[in-house]
Protein backbone atom coordinates (compact mmCIF):
# COMPACT_ATOMS: atom_id res chain seq x y z
CA UNK A 1 0.00 0.00 0.00
CA UNK A 2 1.63 3.56 -0.55
CA UNK A 3 2.44 5.97 1.94
CA UNK A 4 0.11 8.41 1.70
CA UNK A 5 1.39 12.28 1.76
CA UNK A 6 0.71 14.10 5.10
CA UNK A 7 -0.89 17.30 5.16
CA UNK A 8 2.01 19.14 6.55
CA UNK A 9 4.29 17.60 3.48
CA UNK A 10 4.89 21.29 1.79
CA UNK A 11 5.31 22.73 5.46
CA UNK A 12 8.18 20.32 6.30
CA UNK A 13 10.05 20.33 3.20
CA UNK A 14 10.22 24.22 3.38
CA UNK A 15 11.79 24.00 6.75
CA UNK A 16 13.67 21.54 5.68
CA UNK A 17 14.99 23.71 2.87
CA UNK A 18 15.81 26.52 5.19
CA UNK A 19 17.76 24.69 7.69
CA UNK A 20 19.77 22.57 5.20
CA UNK A 21 20.69 26.43 3.39
CA UNK A 22 21.66 27.40 6.60
CA UNK A 23 23.49 24.45 7.31
CA UNK A 24 25.53 24.29 4.06
CA UNK A 25 26.28 28.07 3.94
CA UNK A 26 27.72 27.79 7.43
CA UNK A 27 29.63 24.82 6.75
CA UNK A 28 30.21 24.59 3.25
CA UNK A 29 28.23 22.03 1.12
CA UNK A 30 30.92 19.71 0.64
CA UNK A 31 31.72 19.56 4.26
CA UNK A 32 28.26 19.44 5.62
CA UNK A 33 26.54 16.00 6.15
CA UNK A 34 22.75 15.11 5.79
CA UNK A 35 23.30 13.94 9.45
CA UNK A 36 24.34 17.61 10.36
CA UNK A 37 20.93 18.82 7.98
CA UNK A 38 18.81 16.43 9.92
CA UNK A 39 20.28 17.08 13.39
CA UNK A 40 19.33 21.06 12.95
CA UNK A 41 16.25 20.28 11.53
CA UNK A 42 15.16 17.75 14.64
CA UNK A 43 14.40 14.71 12.62
CA UNK A 44 16.12 11.51 11.76
CA UNK A 45 18.45 11.46 8.52
CA UNK A 46 15.68 8.47 7.38
CA UNK A 47 13.24 11.30 7.80
CA UNK A 48 15.24 13.69 5.64
CA UNK A 49 15.93 10.98 2.80
CA UNK A 50 11.37 10.69 2.85
CA UNK A 51 11.50 13.92 1.41
CA UNK A 52 14.79 14.69 -0.47
CA UNK A 53 16.32 10.94 -1.77
CA UNK A 54 19.93 12.42 -1.53
CA UNK A 55 22.12 15.53 -0.85
CA UNK A 56 22.10 16.07 -4.74
CA UNK A 57 18.73 16.84 -4.37
CA UNK A 58 18.46 18.83 -1.71
CA UNK A 59 20.78 21.15 -2.92
CA UNK A 60 18.53 21.28 -5.85
CA UNK A 61 15.23 21.89 -3.96
CA UNK A 62 16.81 24.67 -2.03
CA UNK A 63 18.50 26.68 -5.13
CA UNK A 64 14.85 25.45 -7.19
CA UNK A 65 13.04 27.12 -4.63
CA UNK A 66 15.13 29.81 -4.03
CA UNK A 67 15.48 31.04 -7.66
CA UNK A 68 12.10 30.17 -9.08
CA UNK A 69 10.25 32.39 -6.26
CA UNK A 70 13.02 35.45 -7.47
CA UNK A 71 12.47 34.70 -11.36
CA UNK A 72 8.39 35.50 -10.29
CA UNK A 73 9.00 38.04 -8.35
CA UNK A 74 11.17 39.90 -11.21
CA UNK A 75 8.71 38.78 -14.16
CA UNK A 76 5.47 39.37 -11.94
CA UNK A 77 6.52 43.67 -12.13
CA UNK A 78 4.32 45.05 -14.24
CA UNK A 79 6.53 46.92 -16.35
CA UNK A 80 4.37 48.56 -19.17
CA UNK A 81 4.20 52.49 -19.72
CA UNK A 82 7.43 52.43 -17.41
CA UNK A 83 10.61 54.71 -18.86
CA UNK A 84 13.48 52.31 -19.06
CA UNK A 85 14.95 54.55 -15.58
CA UNK A 86 11.72 53.81 -14.34
CA UNK A 87 11.21 50.22 -15.17
CA UNK A 88 15.57 49.45 -14.09
CA UNK A 89 14.78 51.15 -11.09
CA UNK A 90 11.70 49.14 -10.07
CA UNK A 91 13.71 45.62 -11.14
CA UNK A 92 17.16 46.41 -9.35
CA UNK A 93 14.89 46.96 -6.13
CA UNK A 94 12.92 43.80 -6.44
CA UNK A 95 16.04 42.42 -6.61
CA UNK A 96 17.58 43.89 -3.41
CA UNK A 97 14.44 43.05 -1.64
CA UNK A 98 14.21 39.53 -2.65
CA UNK A 99 17.90 39.10 -1.48
CA UNK A 100 16.82 40.43 2.08
CA UNK A 101 16.72 37.24 4.43
CA UNK A 102 18.24 35.05 1.53
CA UNK A 103 21.68 35.26 2.53
CA UNK A 104 22.07 31.50 2.92
CA UNK A 105 20.54 30.40 -0.42
CA UNK A 106 22.12 32.92 -2.06
CA UNK A 107 25.85 32.45 -0.59
CA UNK A 108 25.42 28.36 -1.86
CA UNK A 109 24.14 29.51 -5.26
CA UNK A 110 27.87 30.09 -6.35
CA UNK A 111 28.86 26.64 -4.99
CA UNK A 112 26.42 24.35 -4.73
CA UNK A 113 25.12 24.79 -8.77
CA UNK A 114 28.16 23.34 -10.25
CA UNK A 115 27.50 20.46 -8.32
CA UNK A 116 25.09 18.99 -9.47
CA UNK A 117 23.81 16.99 -12.40
CA UNK A 118 23.69 18.79 -16.20
CA UNK A 119 20.14 18.47 -16.24
CA UNK A 120 19.08 20.34 -12.71
CA UNK A 121 21.94 22.96 -13.83
CA UNK A 122 19.79 23.27 -17.24
CA UNK A 123 17.00 24.34 -15.13
CA UNK A 124 18.45 26.66 -12.54
CA UNK A 125 20.49 28.23 -15.11
CA UNK A 126 17.11 28.61 -17.31
CA UNK A 127 16.04 30.83 -14.43
CA UNK A 128 18.74 32.83 -14.15
CA UNK A 129 19.17 33.31 -17.55
CA UNK A 130 15.43 34.68 -17.67
CA UNK A 131 16.34 37.14 -15.04
CA UNK A 132 19.57 38.43 -17.06
CA UNK A 133 17.12 38.84 -20.02
CA UNK A 134 14.84 41.20 -17.71
CA UNK A 135 17.58 43.20 -17.25
CA UNK A 136 19.07 43.11 -20.63
CA UNK A 137 15.83 43.61 -22.59
CA UNK A 138 15.57 47.12 -20.52
CA UNK A 139 18.83 48.32 -21.40
CA UNK A 140 18.50 47.69 -25.07
CA UNK A 141 15.07 49.69 -25.52
CA UNK A 142 17.11 52.63 -23.55
CA UNK A 143 19.93 52.94 -26.18
CA UNK A 144 19.52 50.77 -29.14
CA UNK A 145 21.63 52.59 -31.14
CA UNK A 146 24.67 51.36 -28.99
CA UNK A 147 23.60 47.60 -28.21
CA UNK A 148 22.69 47.04 -32.03
CA UNK A 149 24.51 43.74 -33.23
CA UNK A 150 26.60 43.84 -30.29
CA UNK A 151 25.48 41.00 -27.87
CA UNK A 152 28.96 41.05 -26.21
CA UNK A 153 28.48 44.80 -25.06
CA UNK A 154 24.69 44.15 -24.13
CA UNK A 155 26.09 41.16 -21.67
CA UNK A 156 28.74 43.47 -20.00
CA UNK A 157 26.76 46.26 -19.05
CA UNK A 158 23.83 43.94 -18.16
CA UNK A 159 26.04 41.83 -15.59
CA UNK A 160 27.38 45.32 -14.69
CA UNK A 161 24.38 46.22 -13.30
CA UNK A 162 23.99 42.83 -11.24
CA UNK A 163 27.13 43.36 -9.93
CA UNK A 164 26.24 46.69 -8.34
CA UNK A 165 23.50 45.13 -6.51
CA UNK A 166 25.49 42.18 -5.60
CA UNK A 167 27.72 44.47 -4.01
CA UNK A 168 25.28 46.43 -2.16
CA UNK A 169 23.91 42.97 -1.12
CA UNK A 170 27.52 42.35 0.26
CA UNK A 171 28.05 45.34 2.09
CA UNK A 172 25.19 46.75 3.55
CA UNK A 173 23.90 43.54 5.04
CA UNK A 174 21.76 45.80 7.36
CA UNK A 175 20.12 47.78 4.88
CA UNK A 176 16.41 48.87 5.16
CA UNK A 177 13.94 49.13 3.16
CA UNK A 178 14.39 52.71 2.53
CA UNK A 179 17.92 52.39 1.77
CA UNK A 180 17.53 49.55 -0.95
CA UNK A 181 15.02 51.41 -2.32
CA UNK A 182 17.55 54.73 -3.07
CA UNK A 183 20.19 52.04 -4.25
CA UNK A 184 17.91 50.93 -6.65
CA UNK A 185 17.61 54.44 -7.97
CA UNK A 186 21.41 55.68 -7.58
CA UNK A 187 21.97 51.80 -9.72
CA UNK A 188 19.49 53.18 -13.04
CA UNK A 189 20.89 56.21 -12.60
CA UNK A 190 24.65 55.39 -12.66
CA UNK A 191 23.35 52.59 -15.66
CA UNK A 192 21.51 54.73 -17.81
CA UNK A 193 23.01 57.75 -17.71
CA UNK A 194 25.89 56.60 -18.58
CA UNK A 195 24.62 54.99 -21.42
CA UNK A 196 23.34 58.59 -22.81
CA UNK A 197 26.99 59.74 -22.90
CA UNK A 198 27.75 57.22 -25.54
Amino acid sequence: MARTIAKDYDTKRRHILNIAAEVFAREGIARASMNEVAKACGISKANIYHYYGSKDALIFGILDNYLSELLNQICGLNLKELSPEKQLELVAREFLFAYEGMDHEHKIQTEGLPLLPQKEQKVLKLYQREMIDVVSGILAESSPEYFTDNRARLRETTMSVFGMLNWFYMWNPDADRAARIAYAETAAKITLGGLKSF
